[in-house]
């Protein structure tokens, strides 16, 4: 079942649960000398009335003041607590990302754009300052209401109506309030991501948008999404306005209700005058008190929202953990499909349909077809990135789903489209900083893929800072370190899709001569629209419709 936005965030409170308890306790201890002022005041009141200047008086004045420093300690003690509690909400959030990103399972971010799931990371600072502001403000608030009430009630059976009046209207603020409040805000929250991942397209995209046409259909549907932000934006504020409104009448009401009342008490000594001065002092405290939680309750809807996005990426399912062991287990890879079928969520067609296929070590495969034939989702299930919808893929005669994808993963190379170099050296990502790689193999797999001339041009060498997709690289060299990348743990199998179709012909011709080299055992499946793949891979098959219509030796 899937959890509400509040269970989301008590289960992600319930982590720190000691923090929140000394908290709490904070709040506590605060309330009860906060409250305590007002006695304080009431006896010092009355000690001036009696028109005599005692040590009583002085006492009494003496620890009004420290009751008054010590409420400002305690709250710099919680602040501390909230400061940790901030800190812990941002590492684990950061490292839930970090794990979660590159595990989910390739159908689950199926219509889904990943670096717009990365956005929602940027919630975690909401729910930091929100649950740090709610901590503190809400439960001092909450318990000087109820102290306050049961304080007030020694004076007068009255002020246990009042108290009862309060609660309830507070309930009925809340209760008529919650549900639309939180759905508006979850509306606006959609939108504001709307429009900063297209700011982001039209920043990734900012040679297109140059032209006058272009430019004004990204300004024309930018207009659309905000203009979107901000009426439900606006519906979330009139919400906000009227509780705030409520608030004002139910502080009008109560105000003028006990003035008069205490008022009446008084003049029919039911009350002295040190009495009422406290006690409308203490009305003081529970009023600016409900204020505080009235407020904030806008604070609790941007924090429920913020968990909810965020929880909406936890509930992607990821990748069984797996750890890979020590020894290898594949000398020689076999693959086998059998009666595969695939299809993706929410789709009724099948892209691959009765996929009977057995693949032995060390052939080297080209996979043809027109676009749409299955060629792409074909390579991604044998490498590992897809599960069929049915069927079964043996590797060595183990089925896909006991093995240990890890380890199946740690003996392959992969390039797949759309993947681009990272942020990081040049080094960073050929090798991913791995220490156990020697240079020999690192210098081996960046001569055989013609990477050496351009790196030695290269002031810093393979210390070169590479910008986000490789922006300041040819294509040509972007798809060079791919393949270093993919090479140079000498893996048992190579996935390409389109490796090499941004390469110059002669380039890319030695180049594949590499690859489909008999010195190279490695087993080679690729897919691309570069004729010569077909005249140096020992086996053509192609694809039609989801289908295997010719499977064929060439070699």
């Amino acid at each position: 079942m899937k959890s509400t936005p509040l269970q989301r965030l008590i289960s992600l409170l319930r982590l720190d649960k000691r923090d929140i308890s000394q908290v709490f306790f904070y709040a506590i201890f605060a309330g009860l000398v906060s409250l305590s002022l007002p006695l304080g005041i009431q006896a010092i009141i009355n000690l001036i009335q009696s028109g005599r200047v005692s040590v009583s008086w002085i006492v009494l004045v003496i620890i009004v003041i420290i009751g008054v420093a010590l409420v400002g300690i305690l709250s710099i003690m919680q602040l501390r607590i909230t400061e940790n509690l901030q800190q812990k909400i941002f590492v684990r959030s950061s490292f839930e990302f970090g794990y979660r990103l590159p595990k989910i399972k390739f159908e689950e971010l199926y219509n889904q754009y990943p670096p717009e799931l990365a956005n929602r990371f940027f919630d975690t600072i909401t729910i930091q300052k929100g649950a740090s502001k709610l901590l503190i403000d809400f439960s001092t608030a909450l318990l000087q209401i109820v102290f306050g009430i049961i304080l007030l009630s020694l004076y007068h059976p009255f002020f246990i109506f009042f108290g009862l009046t309060l609660l309830f209207l507070l309930y009925i603020i809340f209760k008529f309030s919650y549900d639309s409040g939180l759905s508006t805000s979850l509306k606006e929250s959609k939108y504001k991501y709307k429009v900063v991942s297209w700011l982001q397209e039209m920043a990734r995209n900012n040679i297109s948008f140059r032209k006058k046409t272009n430019f004004d259909y990204a300004l024309n549907k930018n207009n659309y999404l905000v203009s979107q932000y901000l009426d439900y934006r606006e519906k979330h504020f009139n919400i906000i306005k009227r509780q705030y409104l409520q608030l004002i009448i139910f502080k009008v009401i109560i105000t003028a209700g006990l003035l008069f009342i205490g008022g009446y008490l008084v003049l029919n000594q039911k009350m002295n005058i040190g009495q009422f001065v406290a006690a409308e002092i203490i009305i003081l405290l529970v009023i600016n008190s409900v204020e505080k939680i009235v407020v904030g309750l806008e604070t609790l809807y941007d924090v429920l929202t913020a968990v909810e996005k965020i929880g909406q990426i936890s509930d992607l399912e990821t990748e069984p953990n797996q750890t890979i062991s020590n020894e290898i287990c594949y000398n020689n890879i076999t693959l086998e499909a059998e009666n595969i079928k695939f299809k993706f969520p929410e789709s009724g067609d099948y892209v691959l349909d009765n996929i009977n296929l057995k693949i032995e070590n060390s052939e080297k495969i080209i996979l043809e077809g027109n676009n749409g034939s299955g060629k792409t989702t074909l390579i991604r299930i044998l490498s590992g990135l897809l599960q069929p919808t049915s069927g079964t893929f043996f590797i060595n005669d183990d089925t896909y789903r006991k093995i240990d994808l890890q380890q199946y993963r740690s003996q392959i190379g992969t390039i797949i489209i759309g993947e681009t170099p990272f942020e990081g050296t040049i080094l960073d990502n050929i090798t991913f900083n791995n220490p156990n790689i020697p240079q020999e193999d690192i210098k081996w797999a960046i001569e055989s893929v013609k990477l050496g001339s351009f790196i030695k041009s290269l002031p810093k060498g393979l210390d070169t800072k590479i910008f986000p997709e490789g922006r300041q690289l040819s294509s040509s060299n972007a798809q060079k370190i791919l393949l270093a990348r993919s090479i140079i743990n000498k893996p048992k199998i190579l996935f390409y899709e389109d490796a090499l179709d941004r390469m110059d012909t002669d380039i890319a011709k030695e180049i594949i001569d590499f690859l489909t080299s008999s010195e190279n055992k490695w087993t080679l499946i690729v897919s691309s629209k570069n004729p010569y793949w077909k005249e140096k891979c020992t086996r053509k098959i192609t694809m039609q419709e989801g289908k295997i219509s010719n499977d064929t030796k060439t070699i």
